[in-house]
Parts: structure tokens; C-alpha cells; sequence
């Protein structure tokens, strides 16, 4: 057995560690020692045994799966021998890996995961991501008592703000996050159909509603403008506003027949826009996604849906999120690899290249550093996950 396992492949030892031998509520490795024995919940999801003692009651021992938020009690749960009898075949390919919280490592030409941040209780159920241009802070949007919460650039410091609740100023189901030039904070939420506006200390400026059936994507133009997807009425819009004053100067409605528009992004190279619409095929149990990309004039410069790209790439993509890297070139996040892939640029479509493969479960939101590091937000883990492109790939 020793030799079969120093023998694995390395691309199968990868994703193993990533999707089988590591807790996905602290990104611990499971082991054999007490605290990170691998523990199975009655619903069948996997913790380690020092997250299921953290999210446990002390007296009654009642918890919630954190995943699918099953209730059960500790001492319903018991080893997985699975993944324990996995850490024996592949314990001395596994020693000789190397470690971290994030310890996906991509083929050649992929990204390589840096360290991830977040996870459940810091991070519930998020939807969106965003990085303040100035800061380089990362904002992200979830399902918290307070909605939205800031980190710094390594994943700490966060301050949190946007209670949850019925009032006209709380947040009540954020579905997006984009930050202005001037580090002010656009949320759409999908609960009252409207556009908050916070200033980065969470003081209410703006709230834009009664326009609007669905708000779902946000995005803002390098001219300091927002624009939102209004997935319900097929609608892209343009908004002008006065952030400092909270003043909302002017909308536009720039395309008002798109299917489904959810995720949108704009070029900070060219200005070029990209949406992301999601196509319900009758008769079928999922949804087929297509990237339309205009230039400013919102003159449509290229296309591609899922059937194309399947043309290209062996398995099923369905797209969750889109973005553009400094060189102009669409990003997009698959939930069915799940994977992040890049389209190339608008005129190239599409000249497919995987970015990241390995160590992602639900990817939702993108965002591109300064720095040029790919922020993952993935909702399946509740954390931000950050790849960065190795030195001797060229990136």
C-alpha cells in the first residue's frame, strides 16, 4: 500500500487534500489526532472534531450543520472512516506536499492558492465580493447579522456594518457589492428591490428604490458611475450619483432586453462592460449562462453562452460570476467544475483558458487586486480564497 501511495499521481493527491482530507470550516487538514479527527454529521457533511466542539451548545450539545444547517446534536456524529482509511493511503504523499490553508497548487499555467480567509461565523453564506480601489480593502456581502463586512488586504481587522433587519436602511437580502473610487459602499438588495449606498464607516447616504424589479449585479465605471443589472425586468441601468451629499443626480437605462441579467463588470483598461445573463432551457433541471461584453457605447462586441464553451471544454460550464483582470481579458467563475476560466478579450472569444481547477466548491464573486491577485469568493465555504498567478508561469 505504501508503494501504490507514493506512487499517486500528483494531480489526484492535490485533489484529495483539497476536497476530501481538509476541514472546510477552518481549512485545517483532517489527522489522526484528536482535535482534527475527521467527524461525520447526519447529514453527511465532514468537520473536524475541534470545529464540531466550537459549534456545538456547551450544554445541550445541539449545533447546525454549517453547511446545509441540519440540526443535530454532537453526539449524534462519529469518525469518517473514509477519509481517516484516505489519510493512511495517501499519508506519505501527503507528508511530502506541502501544507497551508489553502493548499491547492494549479497545473501549469493556473493560479496558485495563496491562503483563503473568512469561513463559517466570520463568513455566512456570502453572495458578493468587491476591493475598495484606495485601500485595497475587500468588502463582501453575506447573511450575518450585520451584511456587510470590510477586511484588510490579508484577511484581517474586519469591521462590519448594514444590520439585518426591516428598516428602510437595513440590508435585508444582499445579493452584490461593488465600491466606489471615493470608498463608498453599493449594495443591492434583492429584500425591499433597492440600491444602498453606505460610506466605508457604514453611514447610510443613499437608498435607491421603487425603479427597480430585481437589482442583482453592481458594478462601477472608471468615470465613478454604478451600474446595476435588473435580472427580473432584463434591464441594465446606469446611476449618477453625488456620494459625498447623497444625491441621486441621474439614471439611465442602457439595454433594456437582456434574459435574466445577473453578474456585470466593467473594464478598467477600456471600459468595456460584460453581463452575464442565466438562460432557463425548458424542459431541462439546470440553466445555461452567456457572456455578452459591449463596448461603452453598449454596442455588443461579443458573445458566448455554455453550448459554446462546451465546444471547447470538455465538461459542462455554467458561469456564476464575471470579471476582467488588468489585461482586459473576461473572467469568469463555473459552479459545475467548479473552476475560474479565462475567456481571453472580447475580440478573441473564445479563446478558453482554465485559471484555477482545483480547491474551489460554489465560486460566486471575483475580484482582481492591484497586485494582480485573484480574489475567489466561495459561498460553499463561506471564504474568500486568493491565487496568485507563480513567478515562473509568467503572470
Amino acid at each position: 500500500m505504501g508503494e501504490e501511495a507514493s506512487g499517486a499521481p500528483p494531480e489526484l493527491v492535490r485533489e484529495a487534500e483539497v476536497s476530501l482530507l481538509e476541514c472546510k470550516v477552518c481549512f485545517e487538514r483532517f489527522g489522526h489526532l484528536q482535535q482534527r479527527r475527521p467527524r461525520n454529521l447526519p447529514c453527511g457533511h465532514v468537520v473536524c472534531l475541534a470545529c464540531l466542539a466550537a459549534l456545538a451548545h456547551p450544554r445541550t450539545l445541539a449545533l447546525e450543520c454549517p453547511f446545509c444547517r441540519r440540526a443535530c446534536r454532537a453526539c449524534d456524529t462519529s469518525d469518517c472512516l473514509p477519509v481517516l482509511h484516505l489519510l493512511e493511503l495517501l499519508g506519505s504523499t501527503l507528508r511530502a506536499a506541502p501544507a497551508g490553508p489553502c493548499a491547492a497548487r494549479g497545473a501549469s499555467g493556473e493560479l496558485t492558492c495563496q491562503h483563503a480567509f473568512g469561513g463559517w461565523g466570520t463568513l455566512v453564506n456570502p453572495t458578493g465580493l468587491a476591493l475598495c480601489p484606495k485601500t485595497g480593502r475587500v468588502v463582501v456581502v453575506h447573511d450575518g447579522k450585520r451584511r456587510v463586512k470590510i477586511f484588510d488586504s490579508g484577511g484581517g481587522g474586519a469591521h462590519q456594518f448594514a444590520e439585518k433587519g426591516d428598516a428602510e436602511h437595513d440590508v435585508k437580502y444582499p445579493l452584490d457589492v461593488a465600491v466606489t473610487n471615493d470608498c463608498h459602499v453599493v449594495v443591492t438588495d434583492a429584500g425591499d428591490r433597492s440600491i444602498k449606498v453606505f460610506d466605508f464607516f457604514g453611514q447610510v447616504k443613499l437608498v435607491v428604490g421603487e425603479q427597480f424589479s430585481l437589482p442583482w449585479g453592481v458594478a462601477t465605471t472608471p468615470q465613478n458611475q454604478v451600474l446595476v443589472t435588473d435580472a427580473e425586468a432584463g434591464a441594465l441601468h446606469l446611476l449618477e450619483m453625488d456620494f459625498t451629499n447623497g444625491v441621486l443626480r441621474r439614471t439611465e437605462k442602457l439595454h433594456a432586453y437582456l434574459c435574466n441579467p445577473r453578474g456585470v463588470a466593467v473594464s478598467g483598461l477600456t471600459g468595456v462592460i460584460a453581463v452575464l445573463e442565466h438562460l432557463w432551457t425548458p424542459g431541462t433541471a439546470g440553466s445555461n449562462s452567456r457572456v455578452k461584453v459591449f463596448n461603452p457605447a453598449m454596442q455588443l462586441i461579443g458573445q458566448v453562452d455554455s453550448f459554446g464553451l462546451n465546444l471547447f471544454f470538455p465538461s459542462r460550464i455554467t458561469a456564476s460570476a464575471v470579471a476582467f483582470d488588468h489585461q482586459g481579458n473576461v473572467i469568469i467563475a463555473d459552479t459545475s467544475g467548479p473552476a475560474v476560466l479565462c475567456l481571453g478579450k472580447p475580440e478573441e472569444f473564445p479563446a478558453l483558458k482554465p485559471m484555477v481547477t482545483h480547491g474551489l466548491s460554489h465560486p460566486v464573486a471575483l475580484a482582481f487586486s492591484k497586485e494582480n491577485a485573484l480574489l475567489v469568493l466561495d459561498t460553499a465555504t463561506h471564504s474568500v480564497k486568493v491565487y496568485k498567478v507563480d513567478s515562473g508561469d509568467g503572470g
